[in-house]
Formats: structure tokens, C-alpha cells, sequence
């Protein structure tokens, strides 16, 4: 595992100058759904400590972090459960470890009951936890994020700072890279496996679900 100083890439982030990937915060056990291709969609409605309290894409390319907060493994099919123990969540004080990235392919809102229904075999959340996420906030649509992972040939590490921590999707790793791109990594899944479960999703929610100018 690497530990980085402040990092300034030559490289910037799908082209744009001064850009700088930001980190996504999501359950370690999720991460690890990510990395395996167990996954490749995110749900997200914002955290309570969300700029204007809702929910928003920041970037199309991402670091991936794992964290144990508001982690259980009740809340993941008994099948993935034991993953809580097995997936690499730092703890709140600690160096963040960074085991991988992410590019947004897609983007879909869900704001109807039976789409829950529709993406339950894609994700290894229990359904009752993925009904919760979507009645939290009810006027604000359940994000659907499919992403495009890519594992770090070697993890890398932040050093902790208090501004990393609280219930929010986003934060900027300063000692990180601009663009995660510029590191060894690969694709979680071959191009393949990829498509196939992409169009799966793609077509267990209804068309109007799709945001055609995201990401």
C-alpha cells in the first residue's frame, strides 16, 4: 500500500484543467460488491450533511471509498452479509486506504415503488434497506449511478483529516491524484460481462428513468 503526500497530476481529469477526481464515500462491503463485479450500480439520495441537503454529481470520474459508517450486515442479502468483515473500511482516525476508481457510464432517477422491484437482483442490498433509501427524502428521485469500476494494481492511502468525515457522499482527498486514471489499475469486468449486465439494467427501468444528458 502506498501512502501520498499532496499529488498534482500531469494528467487532469476527462481533459479539464485543474479538475481533480473527488472521492465517493460509500459501505466498504459495497466497494468490495464494486470490485468484485458483483455490482455496478451505486443508489444514492445524499447525506445529511449534503451541500443544500441533496443529492448531485460532482464528477464523472471518482475514487472509490470505503467506509463502516451506518454499515450493518443486516442490511445486505444474507448471501453478502459476511462481506461487512471482509471488505477494507478505514476507521474514522486512520489513513483512508483506496483500493479503486470509477467512471459514471449511466445515469437513472427512480421516484416509483416498482422500480425497487426491477433493480433488487442487481444490487446485494437487502430490499427493506433499498426501500428505505428511497422513502428517505420522498420528494427527492433515487439516484442510479451505473459505474465502470477499475481495481488499483496497489492501494493507496490518504492520511485522516477531520474535514473527510460526516455523513456526505463527496470529499476531495487532497494527497490523492488529480485523476485516478494515472495509476496502474484495471477493469473490474471485461468489456463483455460489462455490457451484458450494463443492458440488464438498462432494460429493468423504464426508459424515462434515463437521463440522456448525465454523465
Amino acid at each position: 500500500m502506498v501512502i501520498l503526500a499532496r499529488v498534482t497530476a500531469s494528467t487532469t481529469n476527462q481533459g479539464t484543467a485543474a479538475s481533480k477526481s473527488p472521492a465517493l464515500k460509500e459501505w466498504a462491503a459495497i466497494v468490495h460488491a464494486l470490485l468484485e463485479g458483483e455490482q455496478i450500480v451505486d443508489i444514492r439520495k445524499g447525506g445529511l450533511h449534503e451541500d443544500g441537503r441533496h443529492f448531485g454529481l460532482t464528477s464523472r470520474r471518482f475514487w472509490l471509498s470505503p467506509t463502516a459508517e451506518h454499515q450493518q450486515a443486516g442490511l445486505l442479502k444474507p448471501a453478502y452479509a459476511h462481506w461487512v468483515d471482509l471488505a477494507d473500511a478505514s476507521p474514522v482516525g486512520q489513513p483512508i486506504t483506496v483500493h479503486g476508481w470509477a467512471d459514471i457510464v449511466d445515469v437513472a432517477t427512480i421516484t416509483e415503488p416498482e422500480h425497487l422491484d426491477a433493480l433488487d437482483s442487481k444490487l446485494v442490498w437487502a430490499r427493506d434497506y433499498v426501500e428505505s433509501r428511497f422513502k428517505w427524502k420522498r420528494r427527492d428521485p433515487l439516484w442510479v449511478l451505473v459505474l465502470r469500476a477499475h481495481r488499483l494494481a496497489e492501494p493507496v492511502a490518504a492520511p485522516w483529516k477531520d474535514e473527510y468525515g460526516g455523513c456526505t457522499s463527496w470529499v476531495t482527498y487532497d494527497e490523492l491524484p488529480d485523476d485516478p486514471a494515472t495509476l496502474p489499475s484495471e477493469l473490474v469486468l471485461s468489456d463483455v460481462a460489462f455490457e451484458a449486465k450494463h443492458k440488464g439494467i438498462r432494460d429493468a427501468l423504464p426508459a424515462e428513468c434515463w437521463n440522456p444528458t448525465e454523465p
